[in-house]
């Protein structure tokens, strides 16, 4: 059972992140952000990586037998999976060091 010290504190911490997210829209950082992130990705490999397994998959299933929501239940773990704390490191590590 949740305390109300709890409660409070997921609420406080909603609060919190509701603002924070409102001042990155309003002053367009948020924007900026989400296309640097891509950028990083890109430049990482992440995404000719997910490409690769989608090719994989349709390979494997068939082309006839494959639908864009098998795609996405495919690749949505292996896009968020990380393998070992060396890995998670150095993804982060390519994403924040800027050109």
């Amino acid at each position: 059972m949740m305390s109300t010290y709890n409660i409070s504190k997921m609420n406080k911490d909603a609060q919190m992140r509701a603002t924070i997210n409102q001042k990155l829209i309003e002053t367009g950082e948020r924007e900026r952000l989400k296309e640097l992130l891509r950028a990083k990705l890109i430049e990482c490999g992440w995404k000719d990586q997910l490409k690769a397994h989608c090719k994989d998959v349709i390979k494997e299933k068939g082309l006839e037998h494959v639908t864009v929501d098998d795609l996405v239940a495919e690749i949505t773990p292996k896009g968020r999976d990380e393998e070992t704390e060396e890995n998670r490191l150095s993804d982060w590590s390519c994403i924040c060091t800027s050109s």
